[in-house]
């Protein structure tokens, strides 16, 4: 089923419970050609249900953006089942930090967009965890997830949603697979309008450089890496804005180090307010 289609979206889960309402909703196919993962795929989304574990994880979200992306910024989205302590099941969380408890790594994903669901942080386990963390909630792929996943996107660009499967009154050896469909798929709407937001940015992000990006650059002195970051904040804040301008000229900018910095900080003020 490889074909010409520009897929820009990537949903991956674990499960296929986990992945059963995304393809009843986008009416995803199957890609029968493909035998090392469950892959599913419409003209816009490309969904993988890659296995438990970490490994499982990488190894999925590196095949999928070997074979199948051909968009300079995809969208790759992670959404699964985890634990807390004392959340209820269903709630669903938008994670802002991922620990691995293995290596001690920690990811923040640059979450630009806004989702009606709140923010949580999360940790990333090499089996179920019986005893659950006092804030955190828990999973088995999200840190291999994103580590994979930044190598193919931006970090603007790559979220990962969570639904409380399992608590300290609900066991994990409680859970199902019809249960864990129903649970997500209740969730639907806003995981809906999140990918949207997200492949907006994703568009901005891919379109012409804005005229203030040229102006800037010929003004103050930007390395490769500080242009890419210049263009890409420039793209959060007509996101967050709705193209609103951006004003630079009264401040005491020297050097494309001060511009990035005046920007983060602008656009730290706009998220604080969301």
């Amino acid at each position: 089923m490889k074909s010409s289609n520009t897929y820009k979206i990537f949903i991956y889960t674990a499960l296929p419970c986990e992945a059963k309402a995304f393809i009843e909703h986008y009416k995803l196919k199957k890609d029968l050609e493909v035998h090392a993962f469950a892959i599913y795929l419409n003209n816009d989304i490309c969904l993988a249900v890659t296995g438990l574990g970490k490994s499982a994880m990488a190894a999925g979200v590196a095949y999928t953006q070997a074979r199948y992306t051909s968009t300079e910024h995809p969208v790759l989205v992670n959404v699964g089942i985890a634990g807390h302590q004392h959340h209820p099941l269903g709630e669903l969380f938008l994670i802002d930090k991922i620990s691995d408890v293995d290596s001690q790594k920690s990811y923040y994903p640059a979450l630009i967009t806004t989702a009606s669901c709140r923010r949580a942080s999360l940790q990333t386990v090499s089996k179920p965890q019986l005893q659950y963390h006092e804030s955190e909630l828990s999973d088995m792929e999200a840190s291999a997830f994103y580590e994979t996943a930044v190598r193919f996107s931006s970090s603007e660009l790559i979220c990962c949603l969570k639904v409380i499967s399992d608590n300290q009154e609900t066991s994990v050896d409680a859970i199902n697979a019809k249960q864990v469909s129903t649970l997500i798929a209740v969730h639907l709407s806003t995981i809906e309008a999140l990918l949207m937001q997200t492949n907006a940015l994703a568009d901005l992000i891919t379109s012409p450089e804005p005229q203030l990006l040229n102006e800037l650059v010929q003004r103050y002195h930007f390395t490769a890496h500080q242009r890419q970051q210049l263009k890409n904040q420039l793209s959060r804040w007509d996101v967050l804005t709705d193209q609103q301008p951006l004003l630079l000229d009264d401040m005491n900018l020297v050097n494309g180090k001060d511009v990035l910095r005046f920007i983060d900080s602008r656009i730290n003020e706009l998220s604080f307010n969301l």
